[in-house]
């Protein structure tokens, strides 16, 4: 059915939910265990933690939006300062995953574990447990929601279903996350990443034209506001990160900002909204 807007405070006209996936090199490693072993590959996960971490925490700074960081637990391990230093500039911390795995290829038990160590990383390094949840590598199964919620997630940012935050069943006892649906046009990633060995993309080609990807999430963007519905937008530090892509998140930035009444939101900032929303009906 047609999605009508969402329901909004009071004066809004759109909600936007701005994500950083923190993948660093374990994208890398998750494709090919052999990038250990391959310094350029791991490079380009390093850099998006060395120059393009900062530039977009800056650029959150200066048009002061508070987003959800989407953490890997082993990025929590290997870089726990930065993700410390994120919490202390107040933004998000969620979870994504342990090492950047596919979920959806273990078992049960397997997913619990890799989810609790997770948890437990990011806890250690910026002394609060993740309340949100993104598949890492784009999957996963209903069981790993169910998992994710014993573990304290109250939303996750997976499917693609809606333009809208919707409540989802989890399990058959009828026990609910907060899913915040997402499009891969609103992803710099599939845009800008790229690497020989392990390939990606696997056909090769892309890096796609810059004013074309402005262009795309200008026109999405609009949509979004014009029919009072959620965006969604995901971004990850080694693609957006140089100094020429994160001009061009500055000038989305001041596009998003020049509209009126917008809704700068959190995962949490939603899930409180949508449950006394719920509440009323």
């Amino acid at each position: 059915m047609y999605a009508r807007g969402m329901e909004l405070p009071e004066g809004k006209k759109c909600a936007a939910f701005i994500t950083v996936n923190l993948s660093a090199e374990f994208f890398w490693l998750s494709l090919d265990k052999k990038a250990a072993d391959m310094p350029k590959t791991l490079s380009l996960g390093q850099y998006g933690m060395s120059h393009g971490l900062p530039r977009i925490l800056d650029l959150f700074d200066e048009f002061k939006i508070k987003a959800t960081f989407f953490v890997p637990g082993k990025t929590a391990e290997v870089y726990p300062e930065a993700v410390k230093e994120i919490a202390d500039r107040g933004h998000e911390i969620a979870c994504h995953g342990y090492e950047y795995e596919n979920l959806s290829l273990f078992s049960y038990e397997e997913q619990r574990k890799r989810i609790e160590k997770a948890v437990e990383a990011i806890e250690k390094a910026c002394g609060r447990k993740p309340e949100g949840f993104r598949a890492p590598m784009g999957d996963l199964m209903l069981e790993t929601l169910n998992i994710a919620r014993k573990y304290g997630m109250k939303y996750s940012s997976d499917l693609f279903d809606d333009d809208r935050p919707y409540f989802m069943s989890v399990n058959e006892d009828g026990d609910e996350i907060l899913q915040i649906p997402m499009q891969w046009a609103n992803f710099d990633f599939p845009y800008f990443a790229f690497n020989c060995r392990p390939a990606f993309p696997f056909g090769q080609g892309r890096v796609a034209n810059y004013s074309n990807v402005l262009s795309n999430w200008k026109d999405e963007f609009t949509g979004h506001y014009n029919h009072n519905l959620c965006y969604t937008m995901q971004l990850d530090t080694q693609t957006i990160g140089s100094p020429g892509r994160s001009a061009l998140v500055k000038e989305f930035f001041e596009y998003m900002t020049a509209h009126e009444n917008v809704w700068f939101v959190t995962g949490n900032d939603l899930y409180d909204f949508c449950q006394k929303e719920n509440r009323r009906r």
